[in-house]
């Protein structure tokens, strides 16, 4: 049977019914129906299309259309969005970083948020970043381990990064509201903690557009203070302090994993940004680029307050507690500022 001919009248059939506005598979099935091709020779120079090959170009063709732009329409998220919301997923700034100063003194503290990124950070990144480069879908992790392991590893995957997002996210209107209160006593007590939960869950519904945009305002408002802090506290930096070792010299277990999970905590969770990989233009170009912008503004954030303060303030090793940097802002450095 010759089955050129055939595939010309199904190319034909999709290029016609795309000028005349009616290009659908229903057209392409009577070509494709009466196509039959022979089991191919061990060694061919070139073959003829089989089925398989022309439906799929015939449906290539077809979602080329209208179905197409459509869906490029719908991508939401454009390069600068993406670089926050990861941001987000990672840190959001300096918050909570104090309690490795605390439990190991300037000098670890500072190794520790050097070092870990690139013994967990950076290739967890890289690895995000390959694949949701090959899985540009919003499925992300769950994708990820159905296609390597099966469906039932995809669904432990869903289900306990959602268990674990529920507890996580938990603690961040309690962090942030504590690192108000430093400034106000109403954000202390239930009631702040609640209005912060129904803020944010409503910055959700709004639709990721406008939760894209919103995370830059809010990762620039809430890195401003601490670079201002660190221009204000350059001048009075010794580097001698960052060399302490904290007055411990022998540290039990416990500190020890309060130490690592302290900066498990601050520097993890940046595969969570794949499930958003299906709402973002050009994603193979543009993940890569936001996981390094990302990186970039996790790294300062977390080491500019960190370097400041440590360097510019001899305070026991006991006040650096949650919510110390605020203090140190408002007390040590602002004020003095603005009295002197």
């Amino acid at each position: 049977m010759d089955t050129t001919g055939t595939v010309v009248t199904v190319a034909d059939g999709i290029s016609g019914g795309e000028r005349r506005g009616e290009g659908s598979v229903g057209a392409c099935a009577p070509a494709l129906a009466g196509l039959q091709m022979p089991p191919p020779p061990p060694i061919m120079a070139s073959s003829p299309p089989s089925s398989l090959s022309v439906l799929r170009q015939c449906s290539f063709h077809l979602a080329g259309g209208d179905e197409r732009d459509n869906l490029e329409k719908k991508k939401q998220l454009t390069l600068i969005p993406l670089i926050f919301l990861i941001f987000f997923d990672i840190s959001g700034g300096p918050y909570g970083e104090e309690p490795t100063v605390q439990l190991a003194g300037p000098l670890l503290a500072i190794l520790g948020f050097l070092v870990f990124p690139f013994i967990w950070s950076i290739p967890e990144a890289l690895i995000t970043a390959e694949l949701a480069t090959a899985f540009p879908g919003n499925g992300g992790y769950v994708v990820w381990a159905a296609e390597a392991f099966g469906p039932f590893a995809g669904s432990m995957m869903g289900f306990w990064k959602y268990f674990s997002g529920v507890i996580n996210n938990a603690s961040y209107p309690v962090l942030c509201a504590d690192y108000l209160s430093r400034l106000s006593a109403r954000f202390s007590g239930g009631a702040a903690i609640t209005g912060f939960t129904l803020a944010l869950s409503f910055l959700n519904y709004t639709g990721l557009k406008v939760a894209g945009w919103a995370t830059v305002a809010l990762g620039t408002a809430s890195l401003a203070p601490f670079v201002v802090m660190a221009a204000a506290a350059a001048p009075k930096v010794r580097p001698a302090r960052w060399l302490r070792g904290g007055k411990r010299k022998q540290r039990s277990r416990t500190e020890w994993g309060l130490y690592l999970n302290t900066l498990f905590w601050n520097l993890n969770t940046c595969d969570n940004a794949s499930t958003i990989a299906g709402e973002v233009e050009r994603p193979q170009r543009a993940f890569p680029r936001a996981l390094l912008g990302a990186w970039l503004l996790t790294c300062t954030g977390y080491m500019l307050p960190l370097l400041a303060a440590t360097g510019a303030l001899d305070v026991p090793q006991e006040q650096w507690t949650d919510g110390f940097l605020a203090d140190a802002a408002g007390k040590h450095f602002f004020r003095r500022c603005t009295t002197s």
